[in-house]
């Protein structure tokens, strides 16, 4: 059976991975756009199946998809894909949830150790004037992890990881995550936060690790912000708006919050319109040293890079071959697959 992969947003310029996976009877079209008007029509319309990246697969996508059959988020969030609407249209929606834990995990950690031991500002300082800055007092955002409270929004396998991460040195882990089982926390060996203004008030770091969902766009506002203890490390590697960084500044601005550490942001790629990244560029002296942003980079490593393609081109290949779906999010909603 001949099938045909539309891979419409694909970072890598050769699919030889995907191609090893999927066999010689696949067709792999890889336009590499970033739209869905730049792809030709006939790409989507003669598609089995479409491994994306970040171009929306909603009302002005699903219903040019005659033929396909399966789509898969190419990474662990799929908040760009409208899980309803494709399951109506008989379209199976999977991800690719087992990619990247350890690399994401380490990205909010490394964050945390260089507010906490100040690597990033002091080789920025040195760099600077080597001799003059050689000195201590450049890290502003100086603290002792052993016996600080490390909070996770967000339990699953990369909050999991990140949190017994912390635990190795020496730190006191709570977390707060609703979707969680009730008792999953026994066998962790953490503290769970009923609520998450009960995590707010006793983090010294808070690292979020929660899907994009609609009851947690927003979740870190100005009010969350209130709630939090003084001094907080405010680390985010899951997704852009979750946090209001306009709430993120006042909390820099009023010491509720010493350093942010963002991975994502609402909008990307930056821009000066957002009013943190404003304040970062231009780098005041009140601001100096208190924010890390980083370029939604958490998940890369070559290592990482080939887990995904593989996990995303073997989750595709085992529906359209074998009818075996994996990773599978929009089960609700899918009552009547396309054959």
């Amino acid at each position: 059976m001949a099938i045909t992969m539309l891979y419409p947003d694909s970072r890598s310029e050769q699919l030889d991975i995907e191609a090893g996976v999927f066999g010689g009877d696949v067709t792999l079209i890889n336009p590499r756009k970033s739209s869905f008007d730049a792809v030709d029509l006939n790409a989507w319309q003669s598609c089995d199946g479409i491994v994306v990246a970040r171009i929306p697969m909603d009302k002005g996508v699903v219903p040019q998809l005659k033929k396909c059959r399966i789509i898969v988020r190419n990474g662990v969030g799929y908040d760009n894909v409208d899980l309803k609407l494709c399951g109506e249209a008989g379209i199976a929606v999977c991800n690719v949830p087992d990619y990247g834990t350890t690399e994401v995990a380490d990205t909010a950690i490394a964050m945390m150790l260089a507010f906490a031991r100040g690597t990033a500002i002091y080789d920025a300082a040195l760099r600077q004037d080597p001799t003059a800055n050689w000195t201590h007092t450049h890290n502003v955002t100086a603290r002792r992890l052993r016996g600080a409270t490390y909070g996770v929004i967000g339990m699953g396998r990369i909050g999991t990881a990140s949190a017994l991460r912390a635990r190795a040195f020496g730190m006191n882990v709570v977390f707060y995550d609703p979707q969680l089982s009730i008792g999953a926390e026994l066998s962790f060996g953490f503290t769970r936060a009923a609520k998450l203004e009960d995590l707010l008030k006793v983090a010294d770091v808070i690292t979020i690790h929660a899907p994009l969902t609609p009851d947690t766009r927003g979740m870190i506002n100005a009010d969350a912000v209130s709630k939090m203890k003084p001094g907080v490390f405010l680390i985010s590697t899951a997704r852009g708006p979750i946090c209001d960084t306009a709430a993120l500044l006042e909390g820099l601005k009023s010491n509720r919050i010493l350093a942010v550490g963002l991975d994502v942001l609402p909008s990307e790629p930056a821009t000066l319109a957002d009013p943190l990244v404003k304040a970062w560029q231009a780098n005041e002296p009140w601001i100096r040293g208190r924010v890390l942003l980083g370029p939604h980079s958490g998940f890369y490593s070559p290592d990482g890079l080939t887990d995904l393609r593989t996990k995303a081109a073997q989750t595709a290949c085992l529906y359209l071959k074998d009818n075996k779906l994996i990773n599978f999010v929009n089960a609700e909603f899918l009552k009547n697959p396309r054959p």
